[in-house]
């Protein structure tokens, strides 16, 4: 007499392979979305960092932005990071914090948070009398020392459907 084994057919096989791929063409999808809302959600975020750290400086300074040198001139980009990520005077000359006479700051500690959608920390200063130009992801932020106006500098759309250059 033959002895009857157990297993599975290649039909049944065949079914449990095609619901598996019928969950995973439903549920990737869905963590590609979330990945996306956790890095329009982690933008918002480092710009209200900013945003609070550039009006705190303001605060400091005599009402005036970050990114104007001490002596005066036109802003840079340089002259904002060391003034947001640094201690300064009250004149906007900056300094390794601690140093003494170099009461305020530093507003960010050791650099600019990163752009989540572009990976990009760096500021794009708009000069004064210009207008704020579009975004071409060339840096991580744009910057209007004049007004205190602080945008994403990333093209595209959030999955709310809002442009990132908007938030």
């Amino acid at each position: 007499m033959r002895k009857v084994e157990s297993a599975f057919t290649l039909v049944e096989l065949l079914i449990v392979v095609v619901i598996l791929g019928i969950l995973a063409a439903v549920a990737i999808p869905q963590f590609s979305d979330s990945t996306e809302e956790a890095r329009a959600s982690n933008l918002q975020s480092n710009l209200a960092v900013m945003r609070n750290a550039i009006e705190f400086y303001r605060t400091n300074h005599r009402g005036k932005y970050p990114g104007y040198p001490s002596g005066g001139g036109a802003p840079t980009a340089s002259d904002a990071t060391n003034q947001l990520t640094l201690a300064s005077q009250a004149t906007g000359a900056t300094a390794a914090p601690g140093t003494a006479g170099y009461d305020y700051g530093p507003y960010i500690r050791e650099q600019l948070p990163e752009n989540p959608i572009n990976g990009l920390n760096t500021i794009l200063i708009v000069a004064d009398a210009a207008a704020f130009p579009a975004a071409d992801d060339s840096t991580g932020w744009i910057f209007h020392p004049k007004t205190g106006r602080l945008r994403a500098n990333s093209t595209g759309t959030a999955p709310s459907g809002k442009n990132y250059y908007d938030f």
